[in-house]
């Protein structure tokens, strides 16, 4: 993922998503990859004051010239490791509180999370000069999210976030990831999918395989043990080498999610690419392309399920406590400034 820097609000997540990689950094603080991940969610509750501090320090070095010291420190993503509005940011605020300083220098954010309450920070969100949100969601299937996913949004409520975040004229952007072997893995599911995502608004898509460490792999298994035992020994086979599924799949896969990018026209995440851009891992992030490689047939698909789609229902948006003001997102020379 390119970014520069990454902020992350908490550890552990309430989703409790089985799969998750992050589950492997609970080992850094001897803790295990299992439910304790779930249940026992960690907050950096000074982490807006450490952030300004950062901020603030950078400012000064660049002797408050703002766009000067916005280029210096380059992309900053919050939820790189664990969801930052997962179900305890609605009380918290954290993650609330660290946009509200890159909003207020202007701080170039890109922001990945499964939840609709990334809606509530939309009075921060469209004042941000240069900001996007990814939303992840790997399958349309509630009941596999269901099990899999235990806490997470249900699918509709996370395509509803894609529309909602479009409308308010935010990039957003949709994160396929991970792709489960065996279960979320066909193309007709994910061409649905991706589909959906375009009807609403979507800006790019990245499709990523699932990638299983050693810690998360133990608690996956045991996952699917009890939710999908028919898939377990083609799992085994399937990840018997390691943390990544085998080549041939890889390859099978690569292969099928730079196609169906290209026929949706989703640009990646990088811009003025000629073709796909992959990672060994499996991850496919389509190119801006300049090739009449994309089939009118699609074109006409994607135009006839537009026409059709139903308008969006109104639904109550989460509202944060407080409105923020035009001064928590000026910095602090502007503030100062004086006309001569």
């Amino acid at each position: 993922m390119p970014f520069d820097w990454s902020i992350n609000p908490y550890r552990g997540c309430g989703h409790g998503c089985s799969f998750c990689y992050a589950r492997a950094f609970q080992s850094f603080i001897g803790m295990g990859a299992e439910d304790e991940f779930q249940h026992h969610i960690f907050m950096k509750s000074n982490a807006a004051e450490a952030l300004e501090k950062q901020l603030s320090s950078a400012a000064r070095k660049f002797d408050y010239d703002i766009e000067a010291m916005r280029r210096s420190i380059g992309q900053v993503t919050i939820g790189t490791a664990t969801d930052p509005y997962q179900p305890i940011e609605g009380k918290e605020n954290i993650t609330r509180e660290c946009l509200k300083l890159l909003a207020k220098y202007r701080i170039s954010t890109s922001i990945t999370t499964r939840s609709p309450l990334v809606l509530r920070d939309l009075d921060i969100l469209t004042r941000m000069e240069n900001v996007s949100v990814n939303i992840s969601l790997n399958t349309l299937n509630g009941d596999i999210i269901r099990k899999l996913e235990p806490a997470s949004p249900h699918p509709e409520g996370r395509l509803d976030t894609i529309h909602r975040l479009s409308d308010a004229g935010i990039r957003t952007g949709l994160f396929v990831a991970p792709v489960l072997p065996f279960l979320t893995d066909k193309e007709s599911e994910l061409k649905d999918l991706l589909s959906q995502a375009k009807v609403r608004g979507v800006s790019f898509a990245m499709i990523s395989l699932l990638r299983l460490s050693r810690d998360v792999k133990k608690w996956y298994i045991e996952t699917l043990k009890h939710q999908f035992p028919e898939v377990v020994q083609p799992y085994r086979e399937l990840y018997g080498q390691g943390a990544y599924a085998e080549e041939h799949y890889v390859r099978s896969f690569k292969s099928m999610a730079a196609r169906l990018l290209n026929e949706y026209e989703l640009n990646g995440l990088t811009t003025g690419a000629s073709a796909a851009v992959v990672s060994e891992s499996g991850t496919i992030a389509s190119g801006t392309s300049q090739e009449n490689g994309t089939q009118e047939g699609a074109r006409d698909h994607l135009r006839s399920v537009r026409d059709l789609a139903a308008p969006a229902q109104p639904r109550k948006l989460p509202q944060p406590a407080a409105p923020v003001s035009g001064k928590e997102l000026m910095p602090d020379i502007e503030q100062l400034s004086f006309p001569f």
